[in-house]
């Protein structure tokens, strides 16, 4: 086990890729120096059960949301109901929410109605808002820069690998940027540049487990361990060592997801 902590800020421990084998994925995180993480729940339906995961195992957080994917599916959320599910202790943040062009972009209104609604519920609780955006920039930033315009909410960008536009308008807004295994991959420079970019003091680590996995894994199913692998190559973007890299970001989760700060 590595002498520095790592957390991973993004996974999703519900899925059926992990079906039966947390406690296992769990250890293996630890082992690796990854003693915190946080399960994004991307259904409000499946709330409880990504609930039941972190209560039922320590170091583990969760938020809940409406995935942007799913936004038309899914019955619409309300603030109130958002509000309410983040009582609970291990309740960290709200999302995934945001908007995705790539696949979904026939749901664009609903997805921006959705946004909206968790946006409000970050302004009103101070809990972060964990954001998916692809391929939807232009709007991503204006409904952004629309809700800090009303009222200032902590935000994440997760798995950044939008242009470097957002990037700049999302740091601008005080926001975090998350590095995923997609920064480990040979053709991504340009999202490396972009990372290189910013203050280390904006930047997060995560999985987006089971997806994701970072070289030497890639094409494999990912787990909360791997967070280790993008942190090599975060080290190396940043020109900083494995320890120091390990102790900014695991700084900067801590002031960013307040309730599961050490």
């Amino acid at each position: 086990m590595p002498s520095f902590e790592l957390v991973d800020s993004h996974c999703h421990l519900d899925f059926p890729d992990f079906e039966g084998q947390v406690p296992e994925i769990i250890a293996r995180a630890r082992e690796a120096g990854v003693t915190r993480m946080v399960t994004i729940c991307t259904r409000l339906k499946h709330e409880p059960r990504v609930r039941a995961l972190a209560e039922a195992h320590d170091g583990v957080f969760y938020t809940a949301g409406t995935h942007p994917m799913s936004a038309a599916e899914e019955p619409l959320t309300s603030v109130e109901e958002l509000v309410a599910l983040s009582a609970h202790p291990k309740f960290v943040g709200f999302g995934e929410s945001g908007l995705d062009y790539h696949y979904t972009a026939e749901s664009a209104e609903v997805q921006k109605t959705s946004l909206r609604i968790h946006i409000e519920a970050a302004q009103e609780t101070q809990l972060p808002l964990v954001i998916h955006a692809r391929a939807a920039d232009e709007d991503m930033e204006a409904i952004l820069a629309e809700g800090m315009a009303v009222k200032p909410y902590p935000c994440v960008m997760h798995c950044f690998s939008s242009g470097r536009r957002l990037a700049e308008a999302a740091l601008e807004m005080g926001f975090y940027l998350s590095m995923s295994g997609i920064a480990t991959f040979p053709k991504s420079q340009e999202l490396r540049d972009i990372f290189a970019d910013a203050p280390l003091n904006r930047i997060l680590l995560e999985t987006d487990s089971p997806y994701l996995a970072p070289i030497p894994h890639r094409g494999k199913r990912n787990e909360p361990a791997y967070t280790a692998f993008t942190a090599r190559k975060g080290a190396e973007v940043f020109g900083v060592t494995e320890a120091e890299f390990a102790a900014a970001t695991t700084a900067n989760f801590d002031r960013l997801f307040t309730k599961a700060a050490r």
